[in-house]
């Protein structure tokens, strides 16, 4: 092994930081360029990370998966130049995977005639078996009905695929053809990120480029010890929220809850506990987050804490990256939960878990900072349409649909926001030119953004029509429970699904549905969720309200509803009648405004309780 110097040449850093960004976009460009799956190619639904030999993420534009369960089964001293290693197996990933459709890809690098780095892309892919097209079965209760399970394993030899590995799982997709080609892109996209980063090592040597490795990660630990933890009180919070159905079980609030402690005088300062988080779910919404002290939570977490920078702007120039993980304690309930879920506890729709922790770090940060966190939001979901397109062929649309991000301290939240980096949905030329279906409408969900100070992000508006009899599915959370509101602010508008909406047979589908029929010309409208809003509506400035009816984010009537403002027939704010009115509903609240509001939903499965002892600063 190859020593490593104390300290990095300052300049050398900021070349080397500048040479891993540059790989890492270049992967994921080739990747996007190279596939042939809607999911990959076009919603751009994946992500390439670069990894030290000590198994360290080393890049921040983007999250991924984790090295440590290809080094588990497969020992560094024995990988070769040209190898590349393949799994999906959530149980066996180390909570580097979430769902069956997710397949990763590694590949080593080599200088020196020794592993020095991994290169590494995972996404998410159309099919890879299972009771329902998409694998993602809402109604699972195992992982046996989700799709193919693959431990890790050498997939290339030395440069040479593993012909008998690909046919098995392509064999086991609806969509073979689709798997085959983005697995190509994969591999051959890391092997070249591979190369690059040799040229890396070759040019400066291995303990120079490992030096800065170090220096990255200590700097990213320092700044996020001194600028943003040091911004949270010591002290202990607690929080919880919850999912709202699994699929099998009548809707029900799954509970999960974090007892934060900050501790500015211990070397780790920041212990984030989960013990309250309910059950394991029976149907799909399990997260194996217990793997590694929780390496792949805690930086799939860290993003929230970036609220607490200075400036919007210093917040958007900090990476996530391994630098994060020395910072948190993780501690984690007994195996049984919702994050502790025992094989084979089916794990599909998992979203609804991890993108409900972000809202609760969020949550009990606010708590803790007094309301220095953005609201509430739920910035991904899955939809699609299935059947036969016009030459008898089986066809599978489906995309990934962002939703209103909350309002902040300082901003109203971004509409149609997707947790993904750089994720999209389906372009609606692609989307008519190759299905039978035709996009009638797509733009923002009027009124869907939480009310506040600062209003929460739209979520889409968008009306598919089926030129042949077909099957929508869905895969989404917030149907029931609304993203909330903070410090005034209110809740935002849920997810709905419409079929044949202003029709004879307009009817709501749930949220989680495998297999709703839709005869040749019916129309489904999707609404994605809205943020939840910052602050007090009745202090939303009149000239932001009205700008916001001109460009059609909130309506007339809801202007008067949730704001207070009053617009005449000229489209002008009446503002006598305003006034008097806004004075009229500060009159008719009784007592202080909460905290947080969660919206109408929380009271329906909570069996009436408007709020909780966790809401209550």
């Amino acid at each position: 092994m190859t020593a490593v110097p104390t300290s990095a040449d300052p300049v050398l850093v900021e070349i080397v930081a500048g040479t891993l960004a540059a790989i890492e976009m270049e992967v994921e460009t080739a990747i996007g360029r190279t596939s042939r799956s809607p999911m990959i190619r076009d919603a751009h639904d994946f992500r390439a990370g670069i990894h030290d030999r000590q198994l360290r993420k080393l890049t921040g534009r983007s999250y991924s998966a984790l090295v440590q369960p290809v080094v588990r089964d497969y020992p560094i001293e024995e990988m070769n130049v040209g190898d590349v290693f393949f799994h999906n197996d959530v149980y066996l990933s180390e909570g580097g995977i979430g769902h069956l459709p997710d397949l990763c890809v590694t590949v080593p690098v080599f200088a020196e005639g020794e592993v020095v780095a991994f290169i590494q892309a995972f996404g998410h892919h159309d099919d890879i078996g299972g009771a329902v097209p998409g694998s993602m079965p809402s109604a699972a209760t195992s992982m046996f009905e989700e799709g193919l399970m693959v431990p890790p394993i050498k997939l290339w030899d030395r440069g040479v695929p593993n012909e008998s590995a690909l046919k098995i799982m392509t064999r086991n997709s609806r969509m073979p053809d689709s798997l085959a080609a983005d697995l190509d892109a994969e591999c051959s996209a890391c092997l070249a990120g591979a190369r690059r980063l040799g040229e890396l090592f070759e040019r400066y040597g291995v303990a120079a480029v490992e030096a800065c490795f170090d220096a990255i990660l200590a700097n990213s630990t320092e700044v996020y010890r001194t600028e943003i933890l040091s911004q949270i009180p010591d002290g202990t919070y607690v929080w919880e929220d919850y999912a709202e159905h699994d699929g099998v079980d009548e809707p029900m609030l799954h509970r999960q809850r974090i007892t934060l402690t900050m501790d500015s005088t211990a070397e780790v300062p920041l212990v984030i506990d989960f013990t309250g988080t309910g059950p394991q779910a029976k149907g799909p919404i399990n997260h194996c987050g217990d793997y590694s002290d929780g390496n792949f939570l805690k930086k799939w977490l860290a993003p929230i804490l970036r609220n607490l920078a200075a400036t919007p702007e210093r917040m958007s120039e900090l990476d996530v990256n391994e630098g994060v993980v020395p910072l948190i304690e993780m501690r984690f309930p007994e195996k049984g939960t919702l994050l502790t879920p025992v094989f084979p506890a089916p794990t599909n729709a998992r979203t609804f878990v991890i993108l409900r922790l972000l809202g609760v770090l969020a949550g009990v940060l606010a708590k803790a900072t007094g309301g220095r966190m953005p609201a509430d939001q739920e910035t991904i979901r899955y939809t699609g349409v299935y059947g036969t397109d016009h030459d008898g062929e089986p066809y599978l649309m489906r995309e990934v649909l962002g939703g209103g991000s909350g309002g902040r301290y300082y901003a109203d939240g971004e509409d149609t926001i997707h947790v993904v980096p750089d994720s999209r949905n389906l372009p609606t030329e692609f989307t008519e030119g190759r299905f039978p279906l035709r996009i009638e409408a797509l733009g923002l969900a009027m009124d869907s953004g939480g009310p506040g100070r600062y209003r929460g992000g739209c979520g889409y508006e968008k009306h598919i029509r089926v030129l042949r009899d077909a099957h929508f599915m869905s895969i989404a959370d917030r149907s029931i429970l609304a993203c909330w509101g903070v410090k005034g602010g209110k809740a935002g508008r849920p997810f709905q699904i419409t079929v044949d909406p202003g029709g004879p047979d307009e009817h709501e589908v749930d949220a989680l549905a495998d297999a709703e029929p839709l005869k040749a010309g019916t129309v489904v409208r999707v609404r994605t969720t809205g943020g939840g809003g910052w602050g007090d509506p009745l202090e939303r400035p009149v000239e932001e309200v009205l700008q916001d009816i001109a460009w059609l984010k909130v309506s007339v009537e809801g202007a008067r509803r949730d704001y207070g403002v009053v617009v005449d027939d000229d489209g002008d704010a009446d503002l006598t009648a305003t006034d008097a009115l806004r004075e009229e509903l500060r009159a008719a609240r009784t007592g202080e405004e909460p905290f947080f509001d969660r919206g109408p939903g929380y009271a329906t499965l909570s069996g009436g309780a408007a709020f909780n002892e966790f809401d209550v600063l």
